[in-house]
């Protein structure tokens, strides 16, 4: 297919102007149809014709086509790919999940649409500008999903405390990035690299603010005060897309920015690469092990996932400490299994929701008698989460972990005492896993009826379970789209 008869100079735009055009057109197929099915399909039937062409765009001789700011390349397709994934299984499961029954879905699609075409622009973008549009609309847009449950008093506390510390966020950043301005006179992030010729008080308050602006995004302690109550008040498919999608697309900030800020031979690694290595170590350290501490006391098992999810952060944040190829070829790789990991366990939360099982770890005693397939899915998703072999989560962790270690090249590196750090958190992380593991294999529930779930579920479901066992036993083709993707980075 020739992308650019179709697309003309907008081709690096491609996958995004689909998405675009149908967020724009939902609340009006909503309007004329009035009926939920329709406007689920139509959103559906769209992602997936992006999910195509992301994939011809990918896989074809159209990676390094750009227009000004935006350029679509092998990062780009990948992250693309990774959006694009999780914006698939959300809206699969939407229409079947009895949290969004209620919601107006012509708005309820078009926002989570508008918020995955924010993410996909922050892939695609070399400017720090661009980065903050990008952003910004993926945002705005998941703050609106979030209070969507207009009589759900969880929802509308949760959607004011993440916008009041969203609002806090994008300040922080905007000043970091006028800081830089002031200093380079530019906001394209090669030139800015290149042009800091000297480190001073202000270099180091534009960097810590870009830091704890974005650090929000991805809940990095100590910064990840929003996360449980957002995720705990939101619907679940909601739930699921911000702890898969919308987490992703503020480590791919950080990829963007100070990967290629810092990268080996810049001015800027010369000035205080080493600084913001450790300073990005620390955080890494401690987001990983508040969220697996805190994890441990939680009953909700929508807040166990949300500080799990924060632990998971910290061990992607290893990339930006390390700061090498392998580093981020391994970090990428575990986003990819994360997605399925995670959401996995939250679509399985949200189909219990949809029976009439609580929140509680303890609504899941015995669920083992009552629904045996998502018993063995659950137990596989929090496994590969702690890294157990041969699950995807083990192998991505592995990669991971050695990167701190020494990588490739077999020398070891000053940053073991973090691979120690992340090894420790992710013994910690296996103890609440197991709780839940225990309450559905061995504590008695209250009755052994069968549950059933709508089959929208069990289908993304079955999705996530073979993901997780694949990509765990057979990695190499996916970790190889890795390298090249962290090749075009660092290149």
């Amino acid at each position: 297919m020739d992308m650019t008869t179709i697309f003309g100079d907008y081709t690096a735009f491609a996958p995004m102007l689909i998405l675009m055009v149908s967020a724009l057109l939902l609340p009006g197929v909503q309007m004329l149809t009035k009926r939920r099915t329709v406007t689920w399909a139509f959103a559906f039937v769209m992602t997936i014709v992006a999910m195509a062409v992301n994939i011809i765009m990918l896989t074809g001789d159209f990676t390094g086509s750009s227009l000004g700011l935006v350029e679509y390349d092998g990062f780009t397709g990948l992250m693309n790919a990774l959006f694009l994934a999780v914006l698939f299984l959300a809206v699969l499961v939407s229409n079947a999940s009895v949290e969004t029954t209620r919601l107006h879905v012509g708005a309820y699609y078009a926002l989570m649409i508008g918020a995955t075409v924010g993410m996909m622009f922050v892939a695609s973008s070399s400017d720090l500008l661009t980065i903050f549009v990008g952003v910004e609309l993926t945002s705005i847009s998941s703050y609106a999903l979030v209070a969507l449950k207009r009589n759900d008093a969880r929802s509308a506390e949760a959607a004011v405390k993440y916008v009041i510390i969203g609002g806090m966020s994008t300040a922080l950043t905007l000043y970091g990035i006028s800081m830089l301005y002031g200093l380079t006179g530019t906001t394209v992030i090669a030139d800015i690299a290149n042009n800091l010729t000297e480190m001073n008080w202000m270099v180091a308050i534009a960097f810590i603010s870009m830091i704890a602006g974005y650090g929000f995004k991805i809940a990095a302690g100590p910064f990840h005060m929003w996360a449980p109550d957002v995720y705990e008040g939101a619907a679940t498919p909601v739930s699921m897309f911000l702890a898969t999608g919308s987490k992703k697309m503020g480590l791919a900030v950080f990829i963007q920015i100070f990967m290629v800020l810092f990268a080996a031979g810049t001015t800027c690694a010369d000035i205080i690469g080493e600084e913001v290595q450790y300073l990005f170590a620390i955080i890494a350290a401690i987001t990983m092990t508040v969220g697996n501490i805190v994890a441990i006391a939680q009953n909700n098992i929508k807040r166990m996932l949300a500080y799990s999810s924060i632990a998971q952060a910290g061990y992607i944040l290893i990339i930006l400490a390390v700061m090498n190829e392998y580093a981020l070829t391994a970090g990428l790789f575990h986003m990819i299994t994360h997605v399925f990991m995670k959401g996995g366990a939250f679509l399985i939360v949200g189909a219990l929701i949809c029976v009439g099982l609580g929140e509680k770890i303890s609504d899941y005693k015995g669920l083992a008698k009552r629904a045996p397939f998502l018993a063995f899915a659950m137990m596989l998703f929090l496994f590969s989460l702690a890294g157990i072999p041969p699950l995807a989560g083990f192998t991505s962790k592995f990669f991971l972990f050695s990167s701190a270690i020494g990588g490739v090249d077999g020398v070891t590196s000053q940053w073991v005492w973090l691979a120690f750090v992340a090894i420790l958190n992710s013994a910690i992380s296996l103890y609440y896993y197991a709780r839940v593991v225990k309450a559905m294999y061995i504590e008695k529930g209250t009755t052994t009826e069968k549950v059933k779930i709508p089959a929208a579920f069990m289908v993304a479901i079955v999705i996530c379970v073979l993901a997780v066992i694949v990509l765990g036993i057979f990695p190499d083709a996916v970790f190889e789209l890795c390298e090249g993707a962290a090749a075009v980075v660092m290149g």
